[in-house]
């Protein structure tokens, strides 16, 4: 027994003893888990034991004790301010690209046009809204205005793209990319020094709006991640129990992630899960309750907020009345065929163009990189309306079911209403809008694949989340209108006889996308 006690007493003089590296690894070091873990057990043994002693001992116990759920509020708070600046400083910034708001230069274009009665009708038709051809020419209309707004987006899309890869490499080079796969490592117990700090914070936040707003085929979300977890981490340091233990700030980390989804999706259920499923390596059940809070917390402060100014939380918001029949599973089987082979396109060529940019002299020029692919981007983009706009705002506008009032050309069929049910509209003939909407989108959806390949993977934040589903969402759009011009021609058709009766709402194209 004796033996038995000195060696117990002598694995504990060993993990008491202060070796160098703990709580201060060195850089591209690995953690060591059992040794963090014992000196927390430890420290909260010694928390408790104390507790009995005094009030003010008894104070700092249960202090320590609700410090995590303090941590989760405070990371919440900060993330959903975060994203809330980003989200509306994006918004104006892309629309800044087309022209100005004469009510107040700080208004995008939506905002711009709530006080006019032109909510309903083409948007370009807003009085307070002035193009940048109107504001210095004094009018729209003729080739060289065309070709001043064109000139006008090109150069406003390589200004946002240049500010954004000089501050990531002059002053945080972390910054760069989406941020998942390191934040996966460094939550398995990985060190990079610098890759959640405050400098990365600041610059990842700044450059992303640039990043978006300069019209690159990249979106936000994945970024978002990044700046949560580096929200997490800074804050970390408020708390001595998770400041000098880097297990315990791992369990923040994997709950600022939470957050970061959350945010970024408006989905809090969906972030714990992605936290749980795809990034953490260390999860235990209180993590869990405490990663639901941080991401309640972040989407209800997003949402106070208000940065898309419908009092909508998610980011993209669907609404549907007719319900998809059996036999609509044929077209979204294609659909999910599309997707795969999209999927494995895209990262076979992304992985050869990468590789290429690391073996050959492409990799030393990141900043020409960056302005080669802006430039062609904005100038493919600008003559197609549905490369022009947003990318967030043309997947909002695929998903869009057509009402009586809507003015897109998605939306402009040969109108007879007297067969409409209720407030549902039926199927109808394309008119001549909806054509030109299906070459543009078509035109759309070949850039989309293509000049995502070159874009993700630049030294600019970029998330692959958004520019993916606007893949889907296009190829969506355009296999429902085909199926739903099919159908209101060849109702009498086997496949659509027993289900869609001529003048009825059958198939709804805004679903398939």
């Amino acid at each position: 027994n004796g033996g038995g006690m000195n060696g117990t007493s002598t694995v504990m003089d060993f993990l008491e003893e202060p070796l160098p590296g703990v709580g201060t690894y060195e850089d591209f070091n690995t953690i060591d888990w059992v040794r963090e873990k014992s000196r927390d057990r430890d420290r909260h043994r010694e928390i408790t034991s104390r507790s009995k002693e005094s009030t003010w001992a008894l104070i700092h116990s249960v202090s320590d004790a609700f410090s995590g759920w303090l941590l989760m509020l405070l990371i919440g708070l900060l993330a959903g301010s975060l994203a809330g600046l980003i989200d509306i400083s994006a918004h104006w910034m892309t629309d800044l690209k087309e022209g100005v708001c004469l009510a107040g230069f700080w208004f995008n274009h939506e905002h711009c046009c709530w006080k006019s009665n032109t909510t309903f009708t083409d948007r370009d038709k807003c009085p307070e809204w002035m193009s940048w051809s109107q504001l210095i020419l004094g009018h729209g209309e003729g080739a060289f205005a065309y070709i001043l707004n064109y000139f006008m987006y090109v150069v406003w899309a390589l200004l946002f793209s240049l500010l954004a890869v000089l501050l990531v490499k002059g002053f945080a080079p972390y910054a760069c990319g989406s941020g998942i796969p390191e934040i996966k490592t460094i939550l398995s117990g990985f060190i990079i020094r610098g890759y959640l700090g405050k400098w990365t914070l600041i610059i990842k936040t700044i450059t992303l709006v640039l990043a978006v707003s300069s019209g690159l085929s990249l979106g936000k979300e994945g970024p978002l991640v990044h700046v949560a977890c580096c929200c997490g981490n800074i804050l970390c340091h408020l708390f001595t129990k998770y400041r000098k233990n880097e297990a315990k700030r791992r369990e923040v980390l994997s709950a600022a992630a939470a957050a970061g989804v959350s945010v970024a999706f408006g989905a809090p259920i969906g972030g714990v899960l992605f936290s749980l499923e795809e990034v953490s390596y260390y999860f235990p059940l209180k993590t869990l309750w405490r990663s639901f809070f941080a991401a309640l917390v972040a989407a209800f402060t997003l949402r106070s907020i208000n940065p898309f100014g419908n009092s909508r939380l998610v980011l993209f918001y669907v609404e549907f009345h007719m319900p998809w029949h059996l036999l609509e599973l044929v077209p979204f089987i294609l659909l999910g065929i599309f997707g795969g082979l999209w999927g494995a396109f895209f990262i076979r060529s992304n992985i050869a163009w990468c590789r290429r940019r690391k073996t050959t002299r492409l990799g030393k020029y990141p900043v020409l990189e960056v302005l080669v692919v802006t430039a062609l981007t904005a100038l493919l983009a600008f003559p197609n309306e549905y490369t022009r706009m947003s990318t967030s705002e043309l997947i909002s506008e695929l998903f869009n079911d057509c009402g009586v009032l809507d003015s897109s050309k998605l939306c402009e069929y040969v109108n007879d209403f007297n067969s409409t049910k209720g407030d549902d509209l039926p199927d109808r003939a394309a008119g001549p809008g909806v054509y030109v909407a299906m070459w543009q989108l078509a035109l759309a959806l070949v850039m989309k694949v293509f000049i995502t390949i070159f874009t993700f993977g630049m030294k600019v934040p970029s998330g692959l989340f958004i520019p993916s589903m606007a893949v889907g969402a296009i190829a969506g759009r355009l296999l429902g209108v085909a199926v739903e011009q099919l159908a209101f021609y060849h109702h009498e058709w086997g496949i659509f006889s027993g289900w869609c009766s001529p003048g009825a709402d059958c198939i709804t194209p805004g679903l398939y996308a």
